[in-house]
């Protein structure tokens, strides 16, 4: 399937964006789990817009709450806790996300790998394109192996190249200039000695994938744990997206 520019004419303004993005990562996942991942690992969508926070610990208000009672039938008392003054308030964006994680869920849940759908949002300003790259390089450094694809043509901003620079990586693993659409797989590796003494080094593994309008997009290898890879279908997965949502 040939890669449509998603921000001019004809596919814009008839197509939103949004939905297109939050399809094609529902379709990533689901090719996943229906014939890559093993039995014990989940490959899940995590798509939300800028106008809220993910919250990885929630309290929830609940309607018609009914106290507790003790022993002699009195209710207890509701506790309540008021903040101090927040010391500063500040304006600030949170970054959009568009991403797919596979998790482990054998035994304890855990996230192993994220595919992220870079959107314009990442990219339309300094802010936005640092807390994306943050937010990869976290991933990194806890262990998770991370795909990035770009196929954003209305802003030219190069985010795996961010995120080189904050790894302080050589010149060789640094995309050309003029270079904004591009795929990208890292994996993290932690060597350690054969005796299992403390970790000798730290490594990234890198790897690149052409994207071109007018081409189809790549399959790009993401590593679960290990040695254990299984292929991300780029091209199918956006080619099932576009004749789903009837974009042609």
């Amino acid at each position: 399937m040939p890669l449509l520019d998603h921000f001019r004419p004809p596919v814009y303004p008839r197509h939103r964006w949004d939905s297109f993005h939050a399809a094609w990562a529902s379709r990533i996942a689901d090719m996943l789990n229906d014939r890559w991942l093993p039995a014990n690992f989940l490959a899940e969508e995590s798509t939300f817009g800028g106008q809220r926070a993910e919250i990885d610990i929630a309290s929830y208000e609940v309607d018609d709450f009914d106290a507790p009672e003790l022993s002699n039938g009195t209710a207890t008392a509701t506790r309540t806790y008021s903040p101090p003054r927040p010391a500063h308030v500040v304006t600030t964006a949170f970054p959009e996300q568009n991403e797919v994680r596979i998790y482990d869920v054998e035994g304890v849940r855990t996230l192993v790998a994220a595919i992220e759908l870079i959107s314009p949002a990442n990219k339309d300003r300094p802010s936005s394109r640092r807390q994306f790259a943050a937010k990869c390089v976290g991933y990194l450094a806890s262990g998770v192996s991370v795909v990035i694809i770009d196929i954003v043509t209305k802003r030219k901003a190069n985010l795996h190249n961010l995120i080189a620079k904050m790894f302080n990586l050589p010149g060789e693993c640094v995309l050309p200039d003029g270079v904004h659409l591009y795929a990208a797989s890292y994996r993290p590796v932690e060597r350690r000695a054969e005796n299992m003494q403390p970790k000798s080094s730290d490594e990234l593994e890198l790897w690149f994938g052409d994207v071109t309008l007018g081409q189809s997009l790549p399959t790009m290898p993401m590593r679960l744990k290990g040695d254990l890879f299984v292929p991300v279908e780029f091209d199918e997965t956006y080619a099932e997206t576009c004749r789903r949502r009837r974009v042609t």
